[in-house]
């Protein structure tokens, strides 16, 4: 295909599959159908897809934060990939959190116009990584247990669900492997990138509780057949870690309880009626780094309420 310019390149995009921004692309979930399975309560299935979603989507802002901080031009991109896959899946979760709840709300307005109190995000995926070794291990926990979850998630008796975890294992797997790489190249590496590492494991293992205490929306939809028992996922997941962690000459510490109290936003901080610091990401309990995360990633939409692009 032949341009004069490269701004022709860029506005002509017919019949063009790789245009960026959705032009010639397949939907993941033409075909599927979108009904509520029945007996299922909307609300409990919209506040599964919100916890979901808000995990990719929160990560995926902490990835984005990474390009052009990446060691290597190579890392910059499996990132932004590894952020756009995760977006992506946000994308499907909140739109079908919207469509569950029936109020009229979809992804925008899911992921840009609510308060830090109504993310439901586990409190791994908002936390700030202070070097590379720390995004990588906690990049590679995430993936790990998210994997395993999509997995399972896959038999769902909501279609889309299913739909939505079976689009996500393909790219999760890169992600765990990428990951697992990096975590064991630095572990098995110097001495200097082995004390790194160790210490962001060290960093990692006090959040890694709240990834398998079930919520009861969660424990009424896996009942169900809906949702995954997050419970259910923690044999599995120190199994892999650990193998990851001893191939990176590391040690495997105990699966902790989720976060201290002290590191979670004050009452204050929350409207009324807002979950205690003894609550999870979950209820809504979270740590100021949800509050950087959402200042920055929703400044556009709050600074023009109602614009449009």
């Amino acid at each position: 295909m032949a341009f004069d310019d490269a701004y022709d390149a860029l506005t002509d995009h017919e019949d063009d599959a790789r245009w960026a921004y959705g032009t010639g692309f397949s939907d993941p979930l033409a075909g599927v159908p979108g009904d509520l399975p029945d007996g299922v309560d909307r609300a409990d299935l919209a506040a599964y897809c919100l916890m979901l979603g808000d995990d990719a989507l929160i990560l995926s802002h902490r990835l984005q934060q990474w390009v052009t901080r990446a060691p290597e031009l190579e890392d910059e991109l499996a990132l932004a990939n590894i952020g756009l896959d995760l977006l992506g899946q946000a994308r499907l979760l909140l739109t079908r959190a919207g469509a569950a709840e029936g109020r009229g709300r979809d992804e925008d307005e899911l992921a840009m116009h609510r308060p830090p109190a109504e993310f439901r995000n586990v409190r791994l995926a908002e936390r700030a990584d202070d070097d590379f070794a720390h995004l990588v291990a906690r990049l590679c926990a995430f993936s790990v247990w998210r994997l395993e979850l999509l997995q399972r998630l896959t038999g769902s008796a909501d279609p889309m669900l299913a739909a939505i975890a079976a689009k996500g294992v393909k790219e999760v797997t890169y992600h765990r492997d990428y990951a697992a790489q990096w975590v064991v190249r630095l572990g098995d590496g110097t001495e200097l990138s082995h004390r790194r590492m160790a210490a962001a494991v060290d960093a990692l293992t006090p959040l890694l509780g709240e990834l398998f205490q079930p919520h009861p929306v969660e424990t009424r939809l896996a009942a169900a057949g809906i949702a995954v028992d997050p419970a259910g996922l923690r044999a599995a997941f120190d199994d892999v870690w650990a193998y990851v962690l001893a191939t990176a000459t590391l040690t495997a510490p105990g699966v902790a309880p989720a976060v201290s109290p002290a590191a979670v936003l004050p009452a204050s901080s929350s409207p009324a009626g807002a979950p205690s610091a003894a609550s999870g990401g979950r209820d809504g309990a979270h740590t100021p780094g949800l509050v950087e995360i959402l200042d920055e990633m929703q400044a556009l939409a709050r600074s023009v309420p109602g614009g449009a692009w």
